[in-house]
C-alpha cells in the first residue's frame, strides 16, 4: 500500500466531505454532535481556505485527511486527522503525523484535541506519535484532552 499526501484545494470539497462523514459518523452518533461531521460544501470550502488540508491517498485513492494551521510562531494546531474506517489501523495516521512534522519545518510544537473517552485515539497520539496530554477541557458538550508534541 503506497501512501501519498496531496494539498487539498476547493475542488476537493466533496471528496473531503465524504471522507469526514465516513470517518466521523460514529462520533456523531456517540456524542450527538461532531464539528467535522455533516459539513455543507460551502462550509468545507471555507475550511479548506482557513485550515490547510492534505488529502491522504492510498494507491491514489482518497482515504483520509490531515489539516494543520499555524496558530503562532512555531506552533501548529492539528485541526483534523481522519482516515475512513476501512483503512484505519494500517499506519496511515502515523504516516500523516510524520508528514506534517516534516512538511512544516519551522515548528516547535503541534497541538490537538480529542475526546477523553476515545481510548484508541489517546493511545495512538501518545504511544505511536509521541504527544503528551497537557490538559482536559470541554469542547461543546464533550470532554477532551489537549495534546502537545514538542520538537
Amino acid at each position: 500500500m503506497k501512501i501519498d499526501f496531496r494539498k487539498a484545494d476547493i475542488s476537493d470539497a466533496e471528496i473531503l466531505i465524504d471522507i469526514y462523514n465516513s470517518a466521523f459518523y460514529s462520533d456523531y452518533v456517540k456524542y450527538g454532535e461532531c464539528p467535522a461531521y455533516g459539513k455543507t460544501k460551502e462550509m468545507m470550502e471555507e475550511s479548506i481556505i482557513n485550515y490547510p488540508k492534505f488529502v491522504i491517498l492510498s494507491d491514489n485513492k482518497p482515504v483520509g485527511c490531515v489539516s494543520c494551521k499555524k496558530v503562532e510562531a512555531g506552533t501548529y494546531e492539528v485541526g483534523c486527522l481522519c482516515v475512513v474506517p476501512e483503512y484505519q489501523g494500517k499506519g496511515i495516521g502515523t504516516q500523516a503525523i510524520k508528514f506534517v512534522t516534516s512538511y512544516y519545518d519551522d515548528w516547535d510544537r503541534f497541538t490537538l484535541i480529542t475526546p477523553i473517552d476515545k481510548k484508541e485515539n489517546v493511545k495512538f497520539y501518545t504511544e505511536k506519535c509521541g504527544f503528551e496530554i497537557v490538559s482536559a477541557e470541554m469542547d461543546g458538550s464533550v470532554m477532551v484532552y489537549r495534546f502537545v508534541l514538542k520538537m
